[in-house]
């Protein structure tokens, strides 16, 4: 798979957008962001697992995961699945233990591309300009990058 993701940081604006095409149906992609057993084969970087304590990707459902570092280090994670609508959109809140009192809203659209591709685009607010490049400064990309080569890993099993 050779789909790059392309990560956009604008200046002077708490938001970060990304784009990230896949070799894979809406159907497949969408699905892999809603099965949690699927979700902590993918999510986050190489060489973090991925514990699920609950994950209810549905309209009011809700999410909390830990990733667990190869040293035993942990970083939870937590957040509001506000809409979800199948094989189409999400809207979700996202918030990092590491940084209390900052949440983030994601908007995610799947967009089918024809045979059998779909785009996955992203678009996250922050609260303030500091929370948003402390966010674009943790190695969002490099985790991103990873995590999302590791759903092509999934899907192609």
């Amino acid at each position: 798979m050779s789909n790059a993701l392309k990560l956009t940081v604008p200046e002077g604006k708490p938001y970060i957008d990304f784009e990230r095409d896949f070799d894979f149906s809406v159907a497949d992609v969408f699905r892999a962001h809603k099965e949690p057993g699927m979700v902590s084969q993918w999510l986050g970087p190489r060489g973090m697992k991925a514990e699920m304590d609950h994950y209810d990707f549905r309209t009011g459902g809700s999410y909390r995961y830990t990733h667990i570092g190869p040293d035993g280090s942990r970083y939870g994670f937590n957040g509001i699945f506000h809409t979800v609508r199948e094989n189409d959109f999400a809207i979700q809140t996202f918030e990092y233990d590491g940084y209390p009192d900052v949440v983030s809203i994601d908007f995610l659209t799947f967009q089918d591309l024809g045979n059998g591709r779909c785009r996955l685009l992203g678009h996250s607010v922050y609260p303030t300009q500091e929370a948003r490049d402390g966010m674009a400064q943790s190695g969002m990309e490099g985790g991103m990058t990873e995590g999302y080569e590791r759903l092509d890993e999934l899907l192609s099993k």
